[in-house]
């Protein structure tokens, strides 16, 4: 093995590396892509090496005295190294040329990382959804998300899980640049299809110059212009007629409504459009090159929602244009200047109609759907300077800019209602589902001013000397959450929710007790409006160490510091104390000539808490609940009649604040713990590749990967509660105590608190982890892995195929709740919030997938015709029953009968449920590309999911009250939903396409 070098901050571009004869006036010629051509001379020991060197085609010749002896073409990807070396001297010498021994070997044993790479090539060749998330899945190791109760990108994407994480622990780069969602993690900015060069995900082992990301990694480079002209056009087609009808969802057996349809879902189908056109190439041949693509995808459609007396069918649409545009300017051969803009929109716009679910038709026009404006703009720049053979400097800089908007059409004067499945079934003369209120369906709503910003900017320097090349960089990230929250949008300010109680039994932690009917109605305000900033710093050194010829050690060290903002501007969560991050990775070239690697790496990695969480912890939000009784209910606008206040341990109607949140901003002192951690998690990896029959590829590999710290918030303060009885343990007086509700905290761990006194100051009150009550923390993740790949650089067949068994699992997924979904923030999900809800918590995480299978590959029949495929085949997700606490089924803290890891009185771990079905979801795609047009033409036809296989994915996990004497099914106080699909894989769907490259 020969050191490749070190590669450029992020993974934008790549190595070319060798040996070559070391006789008089030797030297190596670069030539090809988008630069000026380079020429080095070779070093003692045969040893040459190109860094930095965009993703392109490059020509390599060997050159003595100024005459090229011989020359061989080859391809740069991200991050990799390509290999070209030549004879030694003496066969120079009797042959006065040189022959080419070795290009690109199907190893690459410059890599200690784990990597999943695709072309532009591929990621057009294969049957794939025009996503980052849905190249990323090709990779082993990664999954779908458990998204299906709310979780999605700020511009719609999709989001995935590596390695047993949760959907907000991944890193997204746009050409070097973070473009991750700032306020909440969910994914990131994605270039239009077209404009992507290659894509990576990084699966594990990525090297200090990474930081930010305890999932993986979505790296995608966008292309450049050249010395030669490229342009071309796609337009590819879906229609709604060829695609399969969505199976209905039934209310389960066990429900009242037993065997009653719930959603019609056979009509929800939509047609989908994507146009795209590109151009590129040199403004001066040589210096200054561009590069544009725009994409516009547009999608119509329709979707009912559930059976109840509000039912609605929206006749909706989506228009979701790209663009992309890149400069680059080779200022001279050595030193380069690349600007980058890119952008995305979202917009979605419907009209509401009534549906009779008697009749299974669309009835009158109700009125616009709320419309949905949401952008993102992106720009950077970048200067790359190869100061000296041996010294590379890049810097870096861009910002990028989310503006959310949306358009509001429901009436202000009606009062939405939530939770009608529970109303007291006495007052909804049978109607399944109970009454809602069909003219509102807004609750809160965002700050139609909201939006965020973060500015980026890093540099990097890479220095090689003798067998070590060395790199260090700062990496600083800034980003913005500006006029953030929510607000009731009637003009009433509040909405009715209805919800159910043991009678006699207190709730709500003692403050409400159960009416007598076991039925009542709440009144809920709910307001949060701030703006707050989070400061990331990074630093990190790397040695790439060629220790022997064989063997590459990568030594790295990164330190990260995080500090979060409340809206005043004061810091209410500091982490600026060393966060060493170690890095080693090892690439042991068994045999010296790249056909067996043997390979390890061990790194720790440290995420931030995104900006969402001080919306909420940090900031003056309001949520309350007033609780009634009502004797009966309005038919038109499900609003309760004949109200009571309940009693409440504060007086009749007075309003019970969850969280302790009324309204009052908290002292930033005691928002979180003092002196807490950030999260982290170690990560092992062992395993080896081996190259055999040429170009194919067989290797396996293990990944263990354990979360250490998390964050989270705790709100066990209250009278009573493990806060105060600690702070009495040490001989404070906690009549003079008054806690502001909940505290972030490093869950499983001893935590700190300052708690505010009656004579101003603060008494620091420690609470260990037994005191709390809590568990240790715990998420692991363990993975065996096969892989086989076949592809040839220039073969008719590419084939990739893998298979990971895998488990998640643990009592904490990470930094969200997929069962809660949107109804938790980041660092602010119900887990660790008291004990009980942490009882029998520990068991299989929601994005657990014990096996996967994945094979995918394309095959050239002939120069016209190709034929592609992909398929998966994974084992079903965990499936969890969330009931009342104890056996006597109690709600001991006021968090509503579904809280606690109960089923029907007895303890239900997460997976004890049971687990959703295999899927097995098949993609097919044809082209052909005629030789009348020289093969830049191609039509093609491309069939997901070709068995229309729709099976249940995630499964509403809440079941409330069980009385074992009626029977579950009698019981109309367990929610009729519990273990119904509310998410299934989607339907077969075929896409037209037509293609011209020049």
């Amino acid at each position: 093995m020969i050191l490749g070098g070190a590669v450029s901050a992020q993974e934008t571009s790549g190595t070319i590396f060798g040996r070559a004869p070391t006789g008089d006036n030797e030297s190596i010629q670069l030539s090809g892509g988008n630069m000026a051509t380079r020429e080095i001379a070779v070093k003692s020991g045969g040893r040459y090496s190109f860094s930095q060197l965009p993703v392109g085609t490059y020509t390599v010749k060997l050159l003595r005295s100024g005459e090229a002896l011989d020359s061989r073409t080859v391809t740069v990807s991200a991050g990799g190294g390509t290999q070209v070396s030549f004879a030694d001297t003496t066969a120079a010498k009797q042959l006065n040329g040189v022959t080419v021994t070795a290009t690109t070997p199907p190893i690459d044993t410059t890599q200690t990382d784990v990597r999943t790479t695709l072309t532009q090539k591929q990621m057009q060749a294969l049957p794939l959804a025009r996503s980052a998330e849905a190249v990323a899945m090709l990779a082993p190791g990664v999954v779908a998300g458990a998204t299906a109760t709310g979780f999605a990108g700020p511009t719609g994407n999709s989001l995935i899980s590596f390695g047993g994480a949760s959907v907000n622990e991944n890193a997204y780069y746009v050409n070097g640049l973070n473009v991750t969602d700032p306020v909440n993690g969910y994914g990131g900015l994605e270039l239009p299809y077209n404009a992507v060069a290659e894509q990576q995900a990084l699966t594990g082992g990525y090297e200090a110059k990474y930081g930010r990301s305890d999932g993986g990694v979505i790296n995608q480079v966008g292309r450049t212009g050249t010395n030669d002209w490229h342009y071309g056009a796609q337009i590819q087609y879906v229609p709604e007629d060829m695609s399969g009808n969505p199976v209905n969802t039934y209310y389960p057996s066990s429900s009242i409504y037993s065997g009653q349809l719930y959603r019609e879902r056979s009509k929800n189908k939509s047609w989908d459009q994507d146009i795209s056109a590109y151009v590129g190439g040199p403004l001066i041949k040589d210096k200054l090159f561009f590069f544009l693509d725009y994409e516009v995808a547009r999608s119509a459609g329709q979707s009912t929602s559930a059976n109840t007396s509000g039912a609605q069918t929206d006749k909706y649409n989506y228009h979701d244009p790209k663009y992309y545009a890149d400069v680059l300017w080779n200022i001279t051969k050595n030193h380069s200047i690349e600007l980058t803009a890119a952008g995305s929109k979202h917009n979605y716009d419907g009209n509401l109609y009534n549906y009779d679910y008697s009749t299974l038709s669309q009835g009158s026009y109700i009125s616009p759907d709320t419309a949905l404006r949401t952008s993102t703009n992106l720009w950077t720049a970048k200067y790359t300077g190869h100061i000296t053979q041996d010294l590379t400097v890049t810097a870096q800089y861009g910002r990028q800019v989310t503006q959310y908007g949306q358009i509001y059409a429901s009436d202000p004067s009606e009062i939405a209602v939530l939770n009608s499945g529970y109303e007291n079934p006495a007052y909804t003369n049978g109607v399944t589902g109970g009454y809602s209120n069909p003219l509102q369906q807004l609750t809160s709503v965002a700050n139609p001013n909201n939006k965020d910003k973060s500015s980026n900017y890093r540099v990097d320097l890479t220095y090689t000397i003798g067998d070590h090349t060395i790199s260090a960089g700062i990496d600083n990230l800034n980003s913005q959450d500006i006029d953030d929250g929510q607000s009731m949008y009637a003009n009433a300010g509040y909405a009715w929710d209805y919800g159910t109680a043991t009678p006699g039994v207190p709730f709500q932690s003692g403050y409400v007790t159960g009416p007598a009917s076991g039925y009542y109605v709440s009144q809920y305000r709910y307001n949060t409006s701030a703006s707050v900033r989070v400061a990331q710093r990074g630093q990190y050194i790397q040695d790439a160490w060629q220790a022997t010829d064989n063997l590459l050690i990568n030594l790295g060290l990164r330190n990260d510091q995080f500090t979060n903002y409340n809206p005043s501007g004061e810091a209410y969560l500091r982490q600026t104390k060393p966060q060493w991050a170690p890095r080693l990775g090892i690439s042991w070239d068994v045999f010296g000539d790249s056909s067996m690697k043997v390979f390890a790496n061990a790194g720790r990695y440290y995420l931030a808490m995104p900006a969402a969480p001080a919306l909420r912890a940090a900031g003056a939000s309001l949520y309350s609940l007033t609780y009634y009784t009502y004797t009966g209910i309005n038919p038109t606008t499900g609003a309760p009649t004949g109200l009571e206040p309940m009693d409440t341990a504060d007086g009749k109607g007075v309003p019970y604040y969850a969280n302790g949140e009324n309204g009052v901003a908290p002292d930033p002192k005691t928002v979180a713990a003092q002196n807490m951690k950030s999260e982290y998690q170690d990560e092992y990896i062992l395993g080896f590749e081996k190259s055999f029959a040429g170009d194919w590829v067989f290797g396996t590999k293990f990944t263990y990967r354990s979360l250490k710290n998390a964050i989270d918030d705790w709100c066990d303060t209250g009278s009573g509660g493990a806060l105060l009885t600690a702070a009495a343990a040490e001989g404070y007086d906690t009549s003079k105590e008054s806690p502001s509700g909940c505290y972030l905290m490093n869950p499983g761990r001893a935590n700190t608190y300052l708690v505010p006194n009656s004579s101003g100051g603060y008494d620091s009150v420690k609470v260990s982890g037994k005191q709390s009550g809590l568990p240790q923390l715990r998420r692991n993740y363990y993975a065996a892995e096969l892989h086989l790949r076949y592809a040839p650089v220039n073969g008719k067949l590419m084939l990739d195929a893998s298979y990971v068994y895998s488990r998640s699992y643990g009592n904490e997924e990470g930094q969200v709740d997929s069962n809660a979904g949107t109804n938790s923030s980041p660092g602010q999900t119900e887990a660790w919030d008291y004990a009980q809800v942490m009882n029998y918590a520990n068991g299989l995480l929601p994005n657990n997938r014990s096996h996967v299978f994945k094979v995918f590959g394309t095959y050239q029949i002939t120069p016209e015709w190709m034929v592609s495929a992909n398929l998966m085949m994974a084992s079903g997700m965990p499936m969890d029953c969330y009931g009342a606490y104890g056996t006597g089924q109690t709600d001991p803290i006021g968090y509503g009968n579904e809280a606690y890891h109960y089923c029907g009185g007895s303890p239900s771990r997460p997976g004890d449920a049971g687990a959703s079905s295999w899927i097995h979801p098949l993609g097919l795609n044809i082209e052909y590309r005629p030789d009348f047009a020289k093969h830049r033409l191609a039509f093609n036809i491309a069939v997901f999911n070709v068995f229309n296989e729709q099976k249940g994915q995630q499964y509403y996990s809440y079941l409330g009250l069980y009385n074992s004497v009626k029977g579950q099914a009698a019981n109309a106080l367990s929610d009729p939903e519990y273990g119904m699909p509310i998410s299934y894989e989607q339907p077969r769907y075929v896409r037209f396409g037509i293609t011209y490259d020049y």
